[in-house]
């Protein structure tokens, strides 16, 4: 699937921090004066500045979305194909897919066979067989916001008589203010794959997990605003007359404010190969617009309310609670 694109979301979000949280460099530079522990830097808009490196939002992302599935299922590989395998196991290496991929290395379907094969949270995020469906932007800081670091001194503590080890004193730097920009892509995404995300993201922002370093200390709690929520579905067309979405090469046609999951714009025989289910599309307030150009088309929802980005979360995770009922 990943050599079509049927549909596409864009999640447009700012993370603010709702305390001290620190993302900490790689490496101890040489200079002094500076901390032990020091945020990531980089260069954005001509000039060094802090900022949240995708990779660490997407680690964080992505455990969050294991502990999740793997309240309701299993880590364990199931015997038979009448259940489903939820979260694999990080620590141990997946033999089934290994042996899966050296019996069909000649087969030109490969791709569809290991995606099925794999874990719900491997279709979303990739494993070692496939790619991920999800890509997350590095988050920098909004200009118009300040950002504050501060210093904080800290020290080692001996785990069998509970004391300070003397001499064990090291200083680290934290944000305590300021607004980080990013955006969320999911590509040929079921509703039950975005509507995890938005549980993801709901649970961030009430603090039931945390960003980068000593989060058991008290670090790493943010909040999360929606600034946009953009789904396209590239290779569509609206007809205005009929008030319906109509796919391009093929005879699919909707209601043009229903919001769309991949398996909608595949062959039956197609989506069985993927285990993509059908149907899978929820009605929405929105009403799909053209895309840039005049080809392709686009739902948008706006703004961090109950009818804005909210409302489309809150309709994928409908198809999230129907995979668990099945």
């Amino acid at each position: 699937m990943h050599k079509r694109l049927v549909n596409h979301c864009t999640i447009d979000l700012s993370i603010i921090p709702d305390g001290p949280i620190l993302i900490k460099s790689g490496k101890q530079g040489a200079d002094p004066t500076k901390p032990d522990m020091e945020f990531v830097e980089t260069y954005h808009a001509g000039k060094p500045t802090i900022y949240l490196p995708g990779s660490s939002l997407k680690g964080a992302i992505r455990a969050h979305a294991e502990r999740i599935v793997k309240t309701v299922g299993s880590e364990q590989r199931p015997l038979g194909d009448t259940q489903k395998l939820w979260a694999s196991n990080p620590l141990k290496n997946d033999e089934y897919l290994d042996n899966v991929k050296e019996q069909n290395k000649n087969n030109p379907n490969i791709g569809e066979i290991l995606y099925k094969g794999s874990s719900f949270t491997d279709q979303m995020f990739g494993n070692t067989s496939i790619a991920s469906r999800i890509r997350i932007e590095d988050a920098y800081p909004d200009e118009s916001k300040i950002v504050r670091t501060e210093e904080r001194n800290g020290v080692a503590i001996d785990r069998v008589f509970g004391s300070t080890i003397p001499g064990a004193l090291f200083n680290y730097q934290v944000c305590t203010g300021g607004e980080f920009h990013t955006k969320i892509h999911l590509k040929n995404f079921t509703l039950s794959q975005l509507g995890l995300i938005g549980l993801v993201l709901r649970d961030l922002n009430d603090g039931w997990f945390g960003l980068g370093f000593a989060k058991s200390r008290g670090l790493g709690t943010v909040r999360v605003q929606y600034n946009k929520a953009v789904v396209q579905y590239p290779g569509c067309q609206i007809d205005s007359e009929t008030r319906k979405i109509n796919q391009l090469g093929n005879s699919g046609q909707w209601n043009w404010t229903f919001l769309l999951g991949v398996g909608e714009f595949l062959l039956p025989e197609e989506a069985r190969k993927y285990g993509f289910p059908q149907p899978d599309y929820q009605d929405s307030p929105v009403r799909a617009e053209s895309m840039e150009l005049d080809f392709g088309v686009q739902l948008k929802w706006e703004g961090d309310t109950e009818s804005g980005v909210k409302d489309l979360f809150m309709r994928s995770v409908r198809a999230w609670s129907k995979v668990l009922a099945a």
